[in-house]
């Protein structure tokens, strides 16, 4: 029998690949800003394995739905479920990769530490990283190669790399559910297509990766269901089924399209 305190362990259990793995389900969720509705009776489910687009045009309620599956926003009505059971019962599960223009870059922290972070929900803030801790993170830094940029300052990474490192911390929390806001924002198309790459490759191995995602062109190859949103849900399912000339029409009204909805 493997010891559980020598095991590391991120959401690759292979009973999580099939659809009879984890599910999120969401059932007519609904938010506001003081009187503005930003987003009405929104209901959709998906497993474990997959990679889900949230899409649409600006004010559609991408931000705000991964705000709430992120607990950072409180519903006006609606239930999100993990399991059957109330998703932020579980908090260790989610993890929460914010736009890079909400993140202080030049805060005095290193890329181990920032991944460090990551192991928090199961220690505690005050309590030491134990031998099992930094093996995690040691295996979570060089999953994303990260090794040798471990002692660098975050601010001074690439985008690319800065993406990367908040991945890091998410797979040493260990979660489930990954929850980006605009992640390809700011990215060369190579920074692009390596973290396409890499989130298709982190739901292969058991995790649910959940998107806001503005350039429609790229949904296809890196997604393999779409949400399309404006402020109600327009449209759910695989991004081929969603992504149709109809249901952008729907979205995007008269805009004209070209593969790239902002």
């Amino acid at each position: 029998m493997v010891n559980k305190q020598e095991h590391i362990c991120w959401g690759n259990d292979h009973s999580h690949h099939h659809h009879g793995g984890h599910e999120l389900s969401v059932r007519g969720l609904s938010a506001a800003y003081g009187e503005v509705l930003a987003l009405e009776d929104v209901s959709f489910s998906l497993h474990c394995g997959h990679t889900l687009a949230l899409a649409g045009p600006n004010g559609a309620g991408k931000s705000t739905l991964i705000h709430l599956l992120a607990g950072l926003q409180r519903p006006q009505q609606g239930h999100m479920l993990w399991n059957g059971k109330p998703l932020h019962d579980t908090r260790n599960e989610i993890a929460f990769m914010p736009q890079r223009t909400e993140v202080d870059w030049r805060f005095p922290i290193t890329v181990r530490e920032l991944v460090e972070m990551g192991r928090y929900p199961a220690t505690g803030i005050w309590r030491s990283l134990n031998r099992h801790d930094r093996d995690i993170v040691d295996k979570a830094l060089e999953t994303l190669q990260l090794t040798h940029l471990q002692k660098r300052q975050i601010g001074a990474l690439s985008g690319g790399q800065q993406q990367r490192a908040f991945l890091a911390r998410a797979l040493a929390q260990e979660a489930h559910i990954l929850l980006l806001d605009e992640p390809f924002t700011g990215l060369d198309v190579p920074g692009m297509e390596s973290l396409g790459e890499l989130l298709r490759s982190l739901a292969a191995e058991g995790r649910l990766i959940i998107a806001s995602h503005h350039d429609l062109n790229s949904a296809p190859r890196i997604f393999s269901h779409c949400l399309l949103l404006k402020r109600s849900l327009i449209a759910f399912g695989t991004t081929p089924q969603v992504l149709t000339p109809a249901n952008l029409l729907t979205a995007f009204g008269h805009q004209h399209f070209t593969g790239t909805a902002s």
